[in-house]
């Protein structure tokens, strides 16, 4: 049973993406949207009802999350091969892969927070898989940001109690000026940034790296990290033209410019990539916050299909590296691996935005949405910096991956990919080429005609050609001139640590925040409050109990005792009155 799982879970997850492409392409074509409502219990006044909204956004985003969860499965038969418990990691993998589907079909916050709950649960189990401690942080780190999204959540599901009903896409739109919407929007916007790891709760999408790779690959592509985005594009009617909008583009812009920054200076190949996730994560959060929903869905989608595939590269390297994720002891891999650096070279030029690939046709139309806008020159030169950034660190990546000379430390058996993870890659490759060009017709009804001087609409060309060329430069330099241009030991490990990110949420979060209730615990719970509750209670009537069983052995020497001393008390008491 072991062997056939992930072949089994493989045809059950594709057969359900090839249905939800052919309803999608149905749907889209007849404008159709069905609302399902199936009540589950019905007692006197109260009914609790079971709510599913399919429409063509929720089927699209369906069918991208069944086709990389089908592939990452199939991927993980070769990856986890050698895994004793292989049964137990796809269980897991389903169960995520599950919750991602029953949030994506819910209009009604109930269902929404069983999805958010379920991913979170797993997504802990899942980073704990390789059971030691720096997983175990990581872990830790991952839950607790994600809490605080929870209690919102569970938050704006009581404050909706005002309005009798949860589900929310009734009302929406007439109640968006509504002084108890705006609190709910605040804390969907919460919730959303949490789960999106936007600044301040950025620190545990890097950490969530001690995953599997094939999870990461699933995680950072199409599930957790781009719940927040889901959401905030299905409630984007609520949130509009709000205060929380412009706070959103700030801390997005923020995000996707640290990343960009930190992906610089780390040596962590899967770092690496996540810190690429994050970029992006806050480039979709921003253009969402201006107002361009359907561009947050349509990079969204696009961003899913190059960085599962980009992940499963790195997934492929590092196997073949015997662990190791340094990418200074890697080097001239594409001798030995050159399939693989095949699709690596194109999920990274998808990731740049280079044209005609899948990521172009998103990022390119969001940039261009940018010039177009009336927003002001700070908003504007940090979408093109970290444009220019995300070239900079894939062509530093590539340079030490496969153009420098191999700087392995001793002799390792690199032999080619086999067969099964090139397959999946494959897939994804072909999705990584046709995708951007795909959902460009399916998702926009009429094409965006953006008319800019021509230095603006070449723009984008330029920034990435010289954030390219200085990520060559700076790859090909000796270690002193690298040092040199990176100014001061201080700023560089400022710049590195995601501006203390990690520090911060770790020690002045978490720390401090899990010591106080441990005293609290040791206080409270197991001081006072126990010694005058139940230990307590115990203890006195124990020691009653013990008393009042010496009294019942009917021995006559107590019962003189007790009678002499009562006498001498009520004499006492005599004399003093006289």
């Amino acid at each position: 049973m072991n062997k056939n799982i992930c072949f089994y879970m493989f045809f059950f997850l594709f057969f359900f993406m090839m249905l939800s492409f052919i309803f999608m392409i149905y749907f889209i074509m007849n404008k159709l949207v069905i609302f399902l409502e199936w009540e589950l219990i019905s007692f006197n006044s109260i009914s609790i009802v079971m709510s599913i909204l399919i429409d063509w956004m929720s089927l699209l985003f369906l069918m991208f999350v069944l086709l990389i969860s089908s592939v990452v499965i199939y991927y993980s038969k070769s990856y986890m091969s050698a895994e004793l418990n292989l049964f137990r990691f796809i269980i897991l993998v389903m169960l995520f892969v599950f919750s991602m589907i029953l949030l994506i079909i819910s209009p009604n916050m109930i269902s929404i927070l069983l999805g958010w709950d379920g991913l979170g649960l797993v997504s802990y189990c899942l980073v704990i898989y390789y059971q030691n401690i720096k997983s175990y942080n990581a872990g830790m780190l991952t839950a607790l940001s994600n809490r605080i999204g929870d209690v919102m959540i569970l938050m704006v599901i009581s404050w909706m109690l005002n309005y009798g009903s949860w589900n929310y896409i009734f009302y929406m739109y007439y109640v968006k000026n509504d002084l108890i919407m705006m609190i709910i929007s605040f804390m969907i916007i919460m919730a959303a940034m949490t789960k999106s790891a936007q600044i301040p709760f950025s620190s545990w999408l890097p950490a969530a790296m001690a995953a599997p790779t094939p999870v990461s690959a699933l995680v950072h592509s199409s599930t957790l990290v781009t719940v927040g985005v889901y959401l905030l594009i299905r409630f984007n009617i609520l949130i509009m033209n709000t205060f929380f909008m412009k706070i959103l583009l700030l801390l997005g812009m923020m995000t996707m410019f640290m990343a960009g920054i930190s992906a610089n200076y780390e040596f962590d190949l899967k770092k690496i990539i996540a810190l690429s996730t994050l970029s992006q994560l806050g480039l979709m959060m921003s253009i969402l916050s201006m107002g361009f929903s359907d561009l947050a869905f349509f990079h969204l989608l696009t961003h899913a299909m190059f960085k599962a595939l980009l992940f499963m590269c790195a997934g492929v390297i590092i196997h073949m590296m015997n662990n190791i994720q340094d990418i200074r002891f890697m080097g001239g891999i594409s001798v030995y691996l050159p399939l693989t650096c095949l699709c690596m070279n194109i999920s990274n030029m998808s990731l740049c935005g280079i044209p005609f690939l899948a990521g172009f046709y998103s990022k390119d139309l969001i940039l261009e949405m940018v010039s177009f806008s009336n927003l002001n020159m700070f908003v504007f030169f940090f979408f093109y910096i970290s444009t220019g950034l995300t070239m900079y660190y894939t062509i530093r990546l590539l340079m030490y991956l496969m153009i420098n000379e191999m700087n392995l430390m001793s002799i390792y058996n690199l032999y080619d990919e086999d067969y099964i993870m090139l397959k999946s890659m494959f897939v994804l490759l072909f999705m990584s080429l046709i995708s951007g060009s795909f959902l460009s017709w399916v998702i926009f009804y009429y094409p965006y005609m953006i008319y800019l001087p021509m230095n603006l609409k070449m723009m984008v060309i330029y920034v990435s050609i010289l954030g390219g060329l200085i990520g060559f430069l700076i790859s090909n330099m000796e270690i002193y001139s690298v040092n040199k241009f990176m100014m001061t030991y201080n700023l560089s490990n400022f710049l590195c640590l995601m501006w203390f990110m990690p520090m911060l949420s770790t020690y002045g979060l978490n720390y401090y925040f899990l010591s106080f209730s441990y005293k609290l615990l040791k206080i409270i719970d197991m001081g006072w409050s126990e010694l005058y509750s139940g230990q307590g209670m115990v203890i006195i009537l124990k020691k009653y109990s013990i008393f009042y069983n010496i009294f019942q052995m009917n021995n006559l020497k107590i019962y003189l005792f007790s009678f002499v001393i009562w006498m001498m008390i009520i004499f006492m008491m005599f004399m003093n009155i006289i």
